[in-house]
């Protein structure tokens, strides 16, 4: 049965041609394909997918993944990540398998994974500006000449601490590979229900990562009149931010979907990734 697809394609020579061949071979078969056009906008709901694709394939590193993430928004939309690039832990297989992968899909259908994600919420005078949902991570950086930012951290109303750091990353379990990974914090799986806290160079060495329930919720501000400090979702939008605003941080009612094969292996992914050695005796 003909199906109608998403595609979202890595801005890079090779993808691309690949990306041409893939549509022409989808369009053979009967297969109608939307091809995610420019960068999305979340303030205009016309850019976002169709709601009614079967799924999308992602040519594409991890920006690529997150930027077909936003394009979805909040539909149930199954995302299927193809590796192109150097970064690719949410990618679910090669450049080399795209085609017995589609086939696979199309023709006998698909499991998915849940993943769960994170909505942001950011108050100013008591009035909500923005809200954004982030799959990897939500990050508070100063700027390079700024001083260190003293960020004031609440969980589920409770005065945690006021981290003294050059930022903070709140990050669900697919996030923890990410920006919080290279902070230091832990990796997390992503079926375990948790968020994590990873300050960024803190201050105090006591200052170290910390995993809260997945039900939590986080209020965060700047305990002092701060300038250049950035609030990023996501690698993909940035938005100032100053002592007048707060962040509020939880679990999203909206898990993505991420298009699971039969023979993949979490573990396995993680290892070669990470580039770790051993193997079974």
């Amino acid at each position: 049965m003909a199906k109608r697809v998403g595609l979202v394609i890595k801005t890079d020579p090779k993808a691309q041609q690949t990306a041409a061949d893939f549509k022409k071979w989808l369009e053979k078969r009967g297969h109608q394909v939307v091809v995610q056009d420019g960068p999305p906008d979340a303030d205009k709901p016309a850019s976002m997918a169709p709601a009614d694709l079967y799924c999308v394939f992602v040519l594409g590193g991890d920006g690529t993944f997150l930027s077909a993430v936003r394009w979805i928004g909040d539909q149930p939309i199954a995302l299927m990540g193809i590796k192109f690039g150097e970064v690719g832990f949410l990618a679910e297989t090669l450049e080399a398998h795209i085609y017995e992968t589609a086939q696979q899909i199309l023709d006998h259908g698909f499991q998915t994974f849940p993943r769960m994600r994170l909505t942001v919420d950011i108050h100013a005078g008591g009035t909500l500006l923005k809200r954004e949902t982030v799959l990897n991570d939500m990050v508070i950086n100063k700027g390079a000449l700024a001083r260190l930012a003293q960020i004031e951290t609440y969980i589920d109303d409770y005065h945690l601490t006021d981290f003294r750091a050059d930022g903070l990353i709140v990050a669900t379990p697919t996030g923890s590979t990410a920006y919080s990974l290279a902070a230091g914090g832990p990796i997390i799986n992503p079926s375990v229900p948790a968020i994590l806290l990873t300050p960024i160079c803190p201050f105090t060495l006591t200052n170290r990562p910390l995993i809260v329930p997945e039900n939590a919720t986080i209020k965060i501000g700047l305990a002092r009149e701060s300038s250049d400090i950035m609030l990023t979702c996501d690698g993909q939008v940035g938005i100032p931010i100053d002592q007048s605003h707060t962040l509020v941080v939880r679990k999203s009612p909206h898990d993505l979907h991420m298009i699971r094969l039969p023979d993949q292996n979490y573990y396995e992914i993680l290892k070669t990734r990470l580039q770790w050695s051993g193997g079974r005796s």
